[in-house]
């Protein structure tokens, strides 16, 4: 198994590539990205689960003004929430232009380069997609928009991670042990996608709990859907005065758990595999013992949402988590696969 201080030892004067004044600057506008962008994406969901996303009903202007000269007087209600989300994806987007700016002047290595263009690029999509939703009135959109502002969040995380000193210094690099869990890893982020799509589908359709009860599912495992088992189902939401529920609103709840089931048996999987194979303190074991906890503290959330029955607050942690584990979850698949290079990759 490859060290740290072996692969440092590999490598070569070209991986000097980027200057202390690259890093620092390179890497804090990253960083500061990345910060600001999960700030944005708490944001967004607050205005999703206050029913606010169409509480300003044109774009890229807010009720006929310039964006950015909308009185604060008119903040009120929902509008508060939408148009600080809108300044806000403003805001990020010049940071990302700004990144791309410095990264382009100051980094030596082309494939940076490559990331910090894709980074506007995708700043740039999830702008027009938050518009479109807008002038549209296309909830579906919404759906795109959310998986789209993760993955721009992870690869934030990348940018800051190959501009920092643990990448640059060779430790990421040359690691047999943690690159024999990737494919392990990468069901992991197959399964956190899959999950950020079905739960992004369930908030976008501003619908009722379809099932009210966890662990449970109408007091069983897997409910009856029939039609006549629907039939009573809608009975009863009735009489408390709950919107109507559709079977496939209750198919989205139950692949919902049955995804966050298996992502923890895989998360456990990579964990119990990576104690079992590297010795104390290795980096892998402290990541992937984060990754269960974290998704133990998501399965424990989606609970309480229902128990609060889908408060607010409660809801957009829970969104904020799930954020938070798919950008952790892209950034450790790529750390894994930098394991399995030697170190001279690294310089190109």
């Amino acid at each position: 198994m490859g060290t740290a201080s072996t692969a440092r030892s590999r490598l070569p004067q070209s991986a000097s590539l980027s200057s202390a004044d690259t890093l620092g600057l390179v890497h804090r506008i990253a960083l500061i990205g990345s910060v600001a962008t999960f700030f944005l994406i708490v944001v967004g969901g607050l205005v999703t689960s206050k029913g606010a996303g169409m509480s300003v009903p044109d774009w890229p202007t807010t009720y006929g003004y310039n964006m950015f000269l909308f009185p604060y007087s008119k903040w009120v209600g929902g509008i508060f929430w939408e148009h600080s989300h809108r300044l806000l994806a403003s805001g990020i987007g010049l940071i990302t232009l700004l990144l791309t700016a410095v990264t382009f002047w100051k980094e030596r290595r082309g494939w940076v380069k490559g990331l910090a263009l894709l980074a506007v690029l995708a700043v740039i999509s999830q702008g027009v997609l938050g518009g479109l939703r807008v002038t549209l009135y296309k909830d579906q959109i919404g759906i795109f928009h959310a998986a789209l502002a993760q993955s721009f969040f992870g690869l934030l995380l990348i940018i800051t991670a190959v501009t920092g000193k643990g990448f640059l210094s060779g430790s990421w690099f040359g690691d047999h042990s943690a690159a024999s869990l990737r494919w392990l890893v990468v069901a992991g982020l197959l399964l956190t996608y899959f999950q950020l799509g079905v739960a992004a589908t369930i908030r976008h359709q501003h619908a009722p709990l379809a099932i009210r009860d966890f662990p449970t599912a109408y007091g069983t495992v897997l409910p009856d859907i029939s039609s006549s088992a629907l039939a009573r189902i809608n009975e009863e939401r009735a009489h408390d005065l709950i919107a109507p529920v559709s079977a496939l609103q209750i198919y989205l709840q139950l692949m919902h758990r049955a995804g966050a089931v298996l992502l923890l048996l895989v998360v456990i999987m990579t964990a119990a595999r990576a104690v079992a194979i590297t010795p104390l303190g290795h980096w892998i074991r402290s990541w992937s013992l984060l990754w269960v906890g974290a998704i133990l503290l998501q399965i424990l959330l989606g609970g309480i949402t229902i128990w609060s029955n889908k408060a607010a607050d409660v809801a957009t942690s829970h969104m904020a988590l799930g954020a938070l584990l798919t950008s952790f979850s892209i950034l450790f698949t790529f750390r894994v696969f930098c394991a399995a290079k030697p170190m001279a990759s690294s310089a190109r």
